[in-house]
């Protein structure tokens, strides 16, 4: 296993072990699982998310800290739109679409008002970072 999948790990295990609540980097914060199937594997894949709500859905940004590229699970989202989410303790199925602007933009400064961190990051990248918008599907 990763670094990277390790550290995952652990933050899903603390995440699910304290109703949807971490430390670290994370406290305090509001953060997320994403469920989402593999572009290419078709397996299900778990990643820990910071977000924001925005009236009934959520946002989080493929920042991948501001590296060249974007995240995996961007890639999968874009496949496979039909995710599920955790929060708290709730668990719920959700249609990811990638935010056009003016929102993207919009979502990614509420997203830095919460996490200035995210204002770091698209400093370090000439790409435009993606905000994904999680809807409910009822």
């Amino acid at each position: 296993m990763s670094d990277l999948n390790e550290r995952n790990q652990r933050i899903i295990d603390e995440f699910r072990a304290n109703g949807g609540k971490v430390g670290g980097p994370f406290e305090g914060k509001t953060l997320l699982l994403l469920h989402t199937l593999g572009a290419k594997s078709k397996q299900e894949r778990i990643n820990p998310v910071a977000c924001i709500q925005n009236g009934d859905r959520f946002a989080v940004i493929a920042s991948k800290g501001g590296a060249p590229t974007n995240p995996d699970w961007y890639y999968n989202v874009v496949a496979n739109p039909q995710v599920t989410v955790e929060v708290g303790t709730e668990k719920f199925q959700a249609h990811a679409t990638v935010a056009e602007e003016p929102e993207r933009s919009s979502l990614y400064e509420q997203m830095v008002d919460v996490m200035p961190g995210f204002d770091d990051y698209r400093r370090k990248t000439t790409r435009v970072i993606p905000v994904i918008v999680l809807t409910r599907v009822q």
